[in-house]
């Protein structure tokens, strides 16, 4: 294993930054009267994070102000015009593409507010097979045992058409948690489903953060659900700002 990928490891205690972002910028190419002096349009604007292992963080704020890019630039599936990110220690920047998406899958899980499941694949087959695709054994086994923690031990041979939204996404969930990452990203994870679906997948998704002492960091238009984090950070313009819980 490289240097970078050897640097994959258990979470670290609660007092050490998991997460260190620092000075992002995202400029994106813009229409005329929308852009910067060096002629794109900034998205990001010197952001500066930290996250602590098993913290969890709300990130809030309107449509449009940089919240999802923000997160895709924690991820890695977005490189940062300017500025670092390191996660676990490791600075994602350093990585090519292939290095970088070994390290977030087995350092990082995501989930997104539109499940995006193989529809073709089994709920089993949605959660093993990225497993496989990183070379980690047993990947049958911690599938199922994933999706039995989040209650669907009797659906793990259906079809994402065959399940509920709020089935599919705590197939979403025990996927990102199969790996057992330091780090899960969650774009708006209730946003698809009714209320009372919506309540039970946020118990899930703050009960197996807690259990794995994994660091959250979650993207809302919900003020319940951001004030269930440890902290709130808001996004205003590209810029953030901490504010209460």
């Amino acid at each position: 294993m490289d240097d970078a990928l050897s640097r994959f490891a258990p979470p670290r205690s609660s007092a050490t930054a998991l997460v260190e972002a620092s000075g992002l910028w995202l400029t994106v190419p813009a229409r005329p009267g929308t852009v910067n002096a060096q002629g794109g349009l900034d998205i990001v604007r010197d952001m500066s994070l930290r996250v602590n292992a098993g913290e969890s963080v709300g990130i809030v704020g309107p449509s449009g102000s940089g919240k999802t890019s923000l997160l895709m630039l924690l991820a890695g599936l977005e490189r940062p015009t300017r500025g670092t990110v390191r996660v676990d220690g490791v600075d994602l920047g350093t990585l090519g593409e292939n290095r970088l998406a070994r390290f977030r899958g087995a350092r990082i899980g995501i989930v997104f507010q539109s499940f995006h499941l193989i529809p073709t694949m089994t709920a089993l087959d949605n959660v093993a097979v990225p497993l496989e695709l990183a070379g980690t054994r047993n990947a049958a086994s911690i599938a199922r045992t994933a999706l039995e923690q989040v209650g669907l031990a009797h659906r793990m041979t259906h079809l994402p058409g065959q399940l509920s939204g709020g089935e599919q996404q705590r197939v979403a969930i025990a996927r990102a948690f199969a790996p057992r990452p330091a780090l899960l990203l969650a774009d708006e994870p209730t946003g698809n489903l009714d209320a009372r679906t919506g309540e039970s997948v946020q118990a899930l998704l703050f009960g197996l953060q807690r259990d794995n002492n994994t660091a959250l960091v979650l993207i809302t238009h919900d003020p319940v659900l951001a004030g269930r984090c440890d902290r709130v950070v808001e996004v205003a313009e590209g810029r953030l700002r901490d504010r209460a819980a």
